[in-house]
């Protein structure tokens, strides 16, 4: 799978600083939490195989 853009992993660090309560100066930890995240779920979605008859 490929990498998360900047523009998704901008996206979710977002939504992750707004549900944490928007804390000034963490910029960089609800980035890498977002980038993480984003790359579970590749990996995930890579796991998982379609069911064979």
């Amino acid at each position: 799978m490929p990498e998360p853009t900047e523009q998704e992993i901008r996206e979710r660090a977002h939504k992750l600083w707004e549900q944490a309560g928007k804390p000034e100066g963490r910029d960089e930890e609800f980035w890498r939490a977002a980038e993480q995240e984003l790359r579970n779920e590749d990996e995930s979605n890579t796991l998982r195989t379609p069911d064979t008859l």
